[in-house]
């Protein structure tokens, strides 16, 4: 490819100041307040306003760790499988409504993914709305407890 406009360092060789004045306004951070952010507080505060009125300060509260308590959550279709490996392991015996209770599995919620093969009775701390009524069709319960 031909080259059709010199770059601007070699159009400059031989001149001292490279098309930039006086050989003092082109120099380090000093000519710019600063390098980087440097200043936002003081003398780029009105850039600060205009293009990052977010940069300094919080916003918002965080809790607490040990006040924050996470429900472990289920689905049905989970549930099911678990039910399914108990009575294969010989844990679950006879026909007939199964009670189950999601704190001895470690849950707190039962969610409504997926299906239920047999009417089962759920004790959970809370359920969903379409996971209650997906047991219900099933002919089982959902207990809050």
């Amino acid at each position: 490819m031909v080259v059709r406009r010199k770059k601007k360092h070699r159009k400059y060789r031989g001149h001292r100041t490279y098309g930039y004045g006086s050989h003092k306004k082109h120099r380090g951070g000093g000519s710019r307040g600063g390098r980087g952010k440097a200043g936002l507080h003081k003398h780029k505060w009105s850039y600060t306003v205009k293009y990052e009125p977010e940069h300094f300060g919080k916003r918002g509260f965080k809790r607490p760790k040990e006040v924050v308590k996470k429900k472990r959550s289920i689905n049905l279709d989970d549930l099911d499988k678990i039910i399914k490996e108990l009575r294969e392991k010989g844990k679950i015996k006879g026909k007939g409504l199964i009670e189950v209770n999601l704190k001895d599995f470690g849950y707190d919620k039962l969610l409504g993914r997926g299906k239920i093969s047999e009417p089962i009775v759920v004790k959970a701390k809370s359920f969903s709305r379409i996971a209650m009524k997906k047991i219900e069709e099933v002919g089982g319960k959902a207990v809050v407890e």
